[in-house]
Parts: C-alpha cells; sequence; structure tokens
C-alpha cells in the first residue's frame, strides 16, 4: 500500500443546534460563501440538496490551478454529510466529511475531515506541507461557516 497524507481534521463550536446546522450545510450552495477562499467559480448541478448534489469549482493552491468536482455520496440526517471530490489535473479523490455533534450545554461541534483516497506523487512527498495547507484552510472555511450561520440566526 501506498502511503497516503494523514487526514486532516478541523472543528468549530456553534450554538445552532444539530437540525439546523445539517440543514444549512445540506444544500451545496450554502458551501460557497465560506469556501470562496479557496473554491472559486462555483458551477452546481444535481439535487439542490443531498446525496447527488454536486459543484465544480475552481481551485488555486500552493501555486497550482484546477478543477475539482465535489459531489454528495452519503448523509446521515442529522449527523454527516460526505463528499468525494476528484481533481481534473491532478488526478487526487479525496473526501471530506462533515460530522456534527450535539454539545452538553446546547449547540454543536462541526468536524471537517479530509482525507487522501488517491494521492499524487507530489501529495505524498510534500505531505506535511500540504497537510498544513489544508489544515489552515479548512480552520478558515470553519470560522467562516460559523459566521453564516450566526448571520442566518439573526
Amino acid at each position: 500500500m501506498r502511503y497516503m497524507p494523514k487526514p486532516v481534521v478541523v472543528s468549530v463550536e456553534v450554538p445552532q443546534d444539530t437540525d439546523q446546522v445539517f440543514d444549512f450545510l445540506d444544500v451545496m450552495a450554502n458551501h460557497e460563501p465560506f469556501n470562496d477562499h479557496l473554491m472559486r467559480d462555483w458551477e452546481l448541478s444535481g439535487p439542490e440538496r443531498g446525496v447527488g448534489s454536486r459543484a465544480r469549482v475552481r481551485v488555486r493552491a500552493l501555486g497550482m490551478t484546477d478543477v475539482v468536482d465535489m459531489e454528495v455520496v452519503d448523509a446521515q440526517v442529522p449527523m454527516r454529510i460526505v463528499e468525494r471530490n476528484t481533481s481534473a489535473k491532478g488526478g487526487r479523490i479525496g473526501q471530506g466529511t462533515y460530522a456534527l455533534a450535539p454539545l452538553p450545554g446546547g449547540g454543536t461541534r462541526i468536524s471537517f475531515e479530509y482525507r487522501w483516497i488517491v494521492a499524487t506523487s507530489l501529495d505524498r512527498l510534500t505531505a506535511p506541507l500540504v497537510r498544513a495547507f489544508m489544515r489552515r484552510n479548512n480552520a478558515t472555511a470553519m470560522r467562516r461557516l460559523a459566521e453564516q450561520l450566526a448571520e442566518r440566526a439573526a
């Protein structure tokens, strides 16, 4: 088995309950505002929400530009959403999983895990750099997701 970079996990806690968070994340179009620091030119297809919902985005990362296709491949209401993504040039296949857990005092802990299914040779050779880049950008996305949820609740 070839070495794959370890998954990257980031999380944020929000005051909204898991049903509200899931309802927001279940709509693919809602992902653009909290991910547009990395992913641009969103083209949506398939159903608006749920399994089969898709987006094609342009990504500029680490000096390279690529097109990435994302599709929701699994969902467990209101606890988990799994997206599979494939890069056009890079030959990379990944999986992003949003896991929602209720907090004891109310609210939700949102964890996002990015896992490589197929990693490029460059990803494997530069794994610490790639993982740090992914961690930083995914943490930014989680912070921005919390802001989007707060604006929606206001």
